[in-house]
């Protein structure tokens, strides 16, 4: 009796778990569709975008290879997403992620390097990952899962940081910023030295061949690329080949993907400082669920200069060419269409004409979003799916250092 109670409480949470991958079709395969629905609604009309192709999405490596090259990419929840996010990373994954085989993380564990409130951590992680889902990114081709979900990321870390010198963590110029910020040195952890350490192992695990980050992230890239060559040095040896391994190759290396200059979102507050979610004051970002009466109470008290019409490329205006590059992104128009469009427009004008497009540009991102968080086990189905396919991928990788490391260390 009791083999057949067991029996028939698997069948029935195999039944449920089925229940729910068919409900998380349903919905998020809707979601992408209208994503990429609106985007071509926006741009069809008017032809090609400058936008669009200053993207300049890369092709994959090798296109005719059975195996997808692999990306990945994360971001922290700690906050609430912002155009900065949004415009710099998230709508980037969604045109990369029908030409890579692609993982995208809620990094988590990177959040915890800074004094933090577990509950609100948590569910900013919630936050997060609703918000990638409402933004587009399908789970029916991408992975989405939590870092933390994940202990490989965790085993990798450490193992990577037994070959990284600490000389190349101390040179890191987010890692001086920080701790310089830090009002008593005891409050800087070692995980805020380590950080890099633990995005290499992030990018690596997944043997991924392009990363998509935004500029400020660029160092840590290239950290993580000297990390992986010097790994591949010390450990992929021709023992490892005599073993049956490939040899000498334990890390793919990534590549960096840079987004376009004109997808860096400046501060309402200050056009030449980046658009971010620890700044103080929450009127210097437009949070993408912003409602459309603090989107327009954010853009009327933005920061403007005295000169009649907007413009591109002038030094001496970064607040006029960040607003207006907000516009012409929000509007789906040519940066041509939008200098000419704005040129002659007092800032009043131009400011309500900018609120109205953010709104609407959010509208339907903001829409999805509550769908996604009004059945919360649709969301989490969506990243344990993430989770176990990533925790699988991972595996391989981590069997193989592993097992180098034992063949270095037997002197075969």
């Amino acid at each position: 009796m009791h083999a057949v109670r067991s029996r028939l409480a698997s069948c029935q949470a195999a039944c449920w778990r089925q229940q729910q991958n068919q409900r998380c079709q349903r919905l998020f395969v809707t979601a992408a569709s209208e994503a990429g629905s609106e985007a071509e609604s926006q741009t069809r009309p008017r032809g090609p975008t400058e936008t669009d192709a200053s993207y300049n999405i890369p092709s994959p490596q090798s296109p005719a290879a059975p195996r997808k090259a692999r990306l990945f990419s994360g971001v922290q929840p700690t906050g609430v997403m912002h155009l900065g996010n949004y415009l710099g990373a998230i709508k980037s994954w969604v045109k990369l992620q029908e030409l890579y085989d692609t993982f995208y993380c809620i990094v988590d564990m990177h959040a915890i390097t800074l004094q933090h409130e577990p509950k609100e951590l948590l569910e900013a992680t919630r936050r997060t990952a609703a918000l990638y889902l409402a933004c587009g990114v399908n789970p029916e081709v991408s992975s989405i899962f939590v870092q933390s979900h994940v202990p490989a990321h965790a085993e990798l870390a450490w193992l990577l940081s037994c070959v990284t010198p600490i000389g190349w963590l101390r040179r890191m110029t987010q890692f001086k910023e920080k701790s310089a910020r830090a009002s008593d040195a005891s409050e800087v952890g070692t995980g805020l030295l380590t950080y890099p350490v633990l995005m290499a192992a992030d990018i690596l695990l997944y043997q991924s061949e392009l990363v998509p980050v935004g500029h400020d992230q660029k160092a840590h890239i290239e950290l993580a690329r000297d990390i992986a060559e010097r790994t591949n040095r010390l450990y992929g040896n021709r023992q490892w080949k005599k073993l049956g391994g490939k040899g000498g190759k334990l890390f793919r290396i990534p590549d960096v993907f840079l987004p376009p200059v004109n997808a860096r979102v400046m501060s309402l507050q200050d056009g030449t400082s980046k658009m971010s979610k620890s700044a103080e004051s929450d009127m210097s970002r437009i949070n993408l669920l912003d409602d459309p009466k603090l989107v327009k109470s954010k853009i009327q008290k933005a920061k403007s200069d005295g000169q009649v019409g907007l413009e591109f490329d002038n030094p001496d205006r970064p607040e006029a060419n960040n607003l207006l590059g907000i516009y012409q992104t929000m509007s789906g128009i040519s940066k041509d269409a939008a200098q000419s469009e704005c040129k002659d427009l007092q800032w009043g004008e131009f400011k309500f004409r900018l609120a109205e497009a953010i709104s609407e540009h959010l509208r339907p991102i903001q829409d999805r979003y509550k769908i996604i968080m009004d059945d919360r086990t649709v969301l989490d189905q969506v990243l344990q799916n993430g989770a176990d396919v990533a925790a699988e991928t991972a595996a391989r990788t981590l069997f193989n250092e592993q097992a180098q490391r034992d063949a270095e260390g037997s002197g075969i």
